[in-house]
């Protein structure tokens, strides 16, 4: 398979990362080919067909130039730190650059073992795979920064998993880059200051390279960090989305969603909201991710302590205001994904954001129906925008407070239509298509469900099962991280 791989972290970082061979499969085969993504990146999407093509994609086989590592890093879980994580199960096949000249990383997912695994078996099963493609293909049609789906390999064998064996898969996926907070604080336990340093600076190079060489660009990394994470977490609170397992080590410093395991769209609207089998206490519900966002961030700024300034009470301080400047920085991306959501082309009265919070809780309203009814409701139609409510008496009064700061219903409501999603991928749809899949080897609903959420703005003819949300009676969906 000719891709011409620069694999600038194995060349620039030696010492983060330990060398990772593909194990080989008994029949690797290819499920899913994102053809639009592999044009973009500057693929030959016959070569990456091909039986070769298949076999690196599967991680059968390492193609001509690509040096494979699993990359080191910790991370705290759960609130706990774990000084060792790295890739467990997979490994950085190599980056390429795309034809715009952006750089992208090519990981394997589900690739098998590495010095990393700790007792596991480095695979994964379908189901898995195929739920961080087509959620992270959700999120890209959304805009929100995130990893994207390459392809979708099974391997010819069956994995042990919750129900059971289960076809063996591997996601080749593709990031701006898969440094972690929790790279850096690899390294930052164990007192490594300037292997810190060079992670930083190699961060520096790929996400920021306006910073390089320049006086203070540690502070400054992680203020452009805090920055992206702030943008990113409204984004997903823009659109219900809850990513379940928020460690530091799924926190990305290119400002990327990464790492779909127990992640799931919210139906109802409810803070408190849940998806992780192994989430009992909610640290990752949704309405906690702001503040997990505010946790993960004074982590890294930890790390970064010795960089930021040699003197430790300075440096303290510095990391401290930085890291409290973010909360003003998510407030106001927050406010504006959702002045967004309410049609206007600026910036809105907060109340009538802070309002509409209050005005959902405790209603059980469909978060994104409400989104999609609400332009009828300012131009005059809000019957089927208040049925959505267990109480509506709220809803009136609301409403005319957005009419009277709206200078144009008109306007606002195509606003509102081009922002707002109609498909998302639901629950109980992800749950149906996986089970197909997975079980019964048709790719039909998922290929469907695919489809609808990679253009989740436009509204279809006979497509209404896509854009309401499960029956009452329907089970609550609980995910899993896959492993």
């Amino acid at each position: 398979m000719p891709i011409a791989f620069d694999n600038s972290y194995a060349r620039d970082l030696t010492g983060a990362y330990v060398a990772a061979a593909p194990q080989g499969w008994p029949d690797p085969q290819l499920v899913l080919l994102n053809t639009a993504w592999a044009a973009h990146l500057g693929l030959d999407i016959d070569d990456l067909q091909s039986p070769a093509g298949v076999a690196a994609l599967a991680g059968h086989s390492v193609p001509q130039g690509a040096q494979p590592i699993a990359q080191a890093y910790a991370g705290h879980q759960f609130g706990g730190f774990n000084p060792q994580l790295g890739d467990g199960r997979a490994y950085l096949l190599g980056e390429i650059m795309a034809p715009d000249g952006t750089r992208h990383d090519i990981h394997l997912k589900g690739s098998g073992r590495t010095p990393f695994s700790r007792g596991g078996d480095g695979r994964a099963v379908l189901g898995p795979v195929l739920r961080e493609y087509l959620v992270s293909e959700a999120m890209a049609a959304l805009g929100i920064p995130t990893t994207r789906a390459l392809s979708a390999c099974t391997t010819g064998d069956r994995v042990l998993r919750q129900h059971g064996l289960e076809p063996g898969a591997v996601l080749a996926r593709t990031a701006a880059s898969h440094l972690r907070v929790g790279t850096v604080q690899f390294f930052a336990a164990r007192g490594q200051t300037d292997m810190v340093a060079r992670v930083v600076d190699y961060a520096i190079a790929r996400h920021d390279p306006d910073l390089l060489g320049q006086d203070g660009r540690y502070l400054a990394f992680l203020q452009h960090v805090g920055a992206r994470q702030a943008r990113l977490v409204a984004q997903w609170m823009g659109v219900g989305f809850v990513h379940g397992v928020m460690n530091t080590d799924n926190c990305t410093l290119s400002g990327e969603t990464i790492d779909y395991g127990p992640c799931a769209f919210m139906d109802s609207y409810d803070p408190a909201t849940v998806f992780s089998s192994i989430d009992h206490a909610g640290r990752y519900a949704y309405g906690n991710q702001p503040g997990i966002l505010m946790w993960n961030m004074a982590r890294l700024a930890e790390a970064l302590l010795p960089l930021i300034d040699p003197d430790q009470d300075r440096a303290i301080a510095l990391a401290t205001e930085a890291v409290e400047a973010m909360q003003d920085a998510y407030r106001a991306a927050w406010l504006a994904v959702f002045a967004r959501k309410l049609g206007f082309e600026g910036p809105c009265p907060e109340t009538l954001v802070d309002d509409l919070h209050q005005l959902l809780d405790g209603q059980g309203v469909d978060f994104t129906l409400f989104f999609r009814l609400l332009p009828d409701a300012v131009r005059g139609n809000a019957a089927p925008l208040k049925a959505l409510f267990a109480d509506a008496r709220g809803v009136d009064a609301w409403l005319a407070a957005l009419q009277a700061n709206l200078d144009n219903p008109d306007i606002a409501a195509e606003r509102m239509r081009a922002v707002n999603p109609v498909y998302i991928p639901r629950n109980h749809l992800v749950e149906h298509a996986l089970e197909a899949a997975s079980e019964h080897g048709d790719l039909g609903p998922f290929l469907s469900l695919l489809e609808h959420v990679q253009q989740p703005f436009t509204e279809r003819e006979g497509s209404d099962p896509y854009a309401q949300p499960a029956p009452p009676d329907a089970p609550k969906v609980v995910t899993f991280c896959g492993t």
